[in-house]
């Protein structure tokens, strides 16, 4: 079996409200020293087979078409080969 890990955030420069409420939250729970908070999603996806370069150009193309907003999110993923 082969895992994705795939990580999605918003580019920089674009605003992060769930990111900057969540940094406010810090500050008053007496963590000041946050300087900033990107609020992002983590996915997994799990593939049958056991050669993660057979299943790499499905995941880069998943992030593409499905799983990120390519105007306003970045993605990157690993794979790893479950036993």
């Amino acid at each position: 079996m082969i895992r994705a890990e795939i990580h999605v955030t918003l580019k920089p420069g674009v605003l992060d409200p769930q990111g900057a409420t969540l940094r406010r939250s810090m500050e008053s729970l007496g963590f000041g020293s946050v300087a900033d908070v990107r609020f992002g999603k983590l996915i997994q996806v799990t593939f049958q087979g056991t050669e993660p370069e057979a299943v790499r150009p499905q995941v880069e193309r998943m992030c593409r078409e499905v799983l990120s907003n390519p105007v306003i999110e970045a993605y990157s993923f690993q794979l790893f080969a479950d036993k």
